[in-house]
């Protein structure tokens, strides 16, 4: 007489897939931006014991190697090696028949939506950033930023562009497009998500002092709404490639002029 199949309980295996889920996410943050927190907090602890924030300096973009050429590999190297977690993350996103790239939005198939949302936070950030950074210093919570330390040769300008593009990939694919669909998957409010996402962007930039983060804390629930309204990535990768790069190049190219850092 044939007896019947037994199967795993709904639960159990739905209480498993959660566990994995999880696992996933603490080990793709631990790979790149939640490590990037820890080591910011710390460095955060270390500059607080050592003098008053306002008295010390942050140097983003600094020298490699006193040597050009080597200086110049290694830069690449670090842009390239950086963005291996948004490949893993878009890999882990790909389903059989439903491509990562279009899950996030993270592709250019909404020209017009992508740029003009795009250049319109860039510009709404853009000026509280310099606002956030300016109390900052006012007050003493944040250090003389210094967005670029690099010598001047014929490749210091595609690096910074380079890099700008870097900062703005890793960050908005992986704290905005990975994490939202991760924790929506695990049941999250979206409320909950877009919070919990703008403090860890705020985390990682603790390095550069408290203003900085309550910054890109702002920074990240403008960011965290705009996704949940679009579906897409792109507009604020973009977005942050602009920041940045007015960031990275117009320091680059103005910045001593106008004692930008001091």
């Amino acid at each position: 007489m044939p007896t019947a199949k037994t199967s795993q309980p709904s639960s159990l295996s739905s209480t498993a897939g959660r566990k994995r889920l999880k696992a996933e996410i603490l080990i793709v943050l631990g790979l790149s931006l939640g490590q990037a927190g820890v080591y910011a907090v710390v460095e955060l602890i270390d500059k607080l014991t050592r003098a008053p924030l306002s008295a010390q300096t942050t140097r983003l973009n600094p020298v490699l190697d006193d040597r050009q050429y080597f200086d110049l590999t290694y830069q690449l190297l670090n842009i390239f090696f950086a963005l291996v977690p948004v490949v893993l993350v878009l890999f882990l996103l790909t389903e059989p028949g439903k491509s990562a790239f279009r899950r996030i939005g993270f592709t250019f198939s909404k020209p017009k939506v992508d740029f003009g949302l795009g250049v319109g936070l860039a510009a709404v950030i853009g000026v509280g950033t310099l606002g956030v950074y300016a109390a900052g210093r006012a007050l003493g919570l944040t250090t003389a930023i210094i967005p670029t330390a690099l010598d001047t040769y014929w490749w210091t300008l595609p690096v910074l562009v380079l890099s700008a593009v870097r900062h703005a990939v890793l960050e908005e694919v992986i704290v905005v497009g990975y994490l939202f669909e991760r924790l929506r998957e695990l049941g999250w409010s979206v409320p909950v998500i877009i919070v919990v996402s703008a403090l860890l962007r705020g985390s990682y930039h603790l390095y550069q002092g408290i203003g900085p983060f309550i910054g890109n804390v702002i920074m990240g629930l403008i960011f965290g709404y705009a996704y949940t309204r679009t579906k897409r990535v792109m507009p604020l990768v973009i977005a942050h490639a602009l920041l940045d790069i007015a960031g990275f190049v117009g320091f680059a190219i103005f910045g001593p002029a106008i004692g930008i850092g001091n």
